[in-house]
């Protein structure tokens, strides 16, 4: 006879088990994009995560760790969008679906552009191994779309890597410079009429610039 209650008892303690990493991730976030890696106390993550430093270490062994897997889920976040660009779709539809996507993760996770801008021009450290593996593969298939894209005529002749880091500065611009952005224009991401314009002028200028 299966043991049905067993079973469940297993996935709650899973999902109680995801629901702390998440809180431990997000609190980890905050401080680390507040305090940096080296003015960061674990016992401060956990009393903003609502636990015990003992239970926090439970999930996440060491500082170093925990900092890893927050710039690690912060990739994850930057990576999906990219991987959702598809050969089949029309050139202008599939970068206008990009850079919505990439200017909608800096209005979500501010904090986490930032914090992770901070970690790349240290020398990702912490990153490069991923940086090596997820990122370059994701970028070497879909530096491939664009350069069928260039060979059907559909764009001018652009160098895919130039116009990736040219959507990634530009979109992210916005979250890793949102005090100066604030400071002149009096708005940030969060006021939807400045977000829709901001989409507007980002996607019109970059689409004029490559689109054949």
């Amino acid at each position: 006879m299966s043991d049905n209650g067993g079973a469940e008892r297993q996935r709650n303690k899973t999902k109680l088990g995801l629901a702390n990493i998440d809180k431990i991730l997000d609190s980890a976030l905050s401080a680390f994009a507040t305090h940096g890696l080296r003015g960061t106390r674990i016992d401060q993550i956990a009393e903003a995560a609502g636990m015990s430093k003992t239970n926090l270490l439970y999930y996440f062994r060491s500082k170093d760790a925990l900092y890893e897997a927050v710039l690690t889920r912060t990739l994850e976040v930057w990576i999906t969008p990219l991987s959702e660009l598809d050969a089949t779709r029309d050139p202008s539809v599939a970068l206008s679906a990009y850079i919505k996507r990439k200017l909608e993760c800096s209005r979500r996770y501010p904090e986490a552009s930032r914090l992770f801008a901070i970690e790349i021009m240290q020398g990702a450290r912490h990153l490069k191994n991923v940086l090596a593996t997820d990122l370059t593969e994701t970028v070497k298939r879909k530096s491939a779309i664009v350069n069928g894209w260039v060979a059907e005529g559909k764009l001018r002749p652009v160098e895919p890597h130039h116009l990736l880091f040219m959507i990634w500065a530009t979109t992210q611009h916005y979250a890793d410079f949102a005090a100066q952005i604030s400071v002149l224009t009096g708005k940030d991401l969060s006021d939807e009429a400045f977000y829709q314009e901001t989409l507007r002028s980002v996607t019109d200028t970059i689409l004029r610039g490559v689109l054949a």
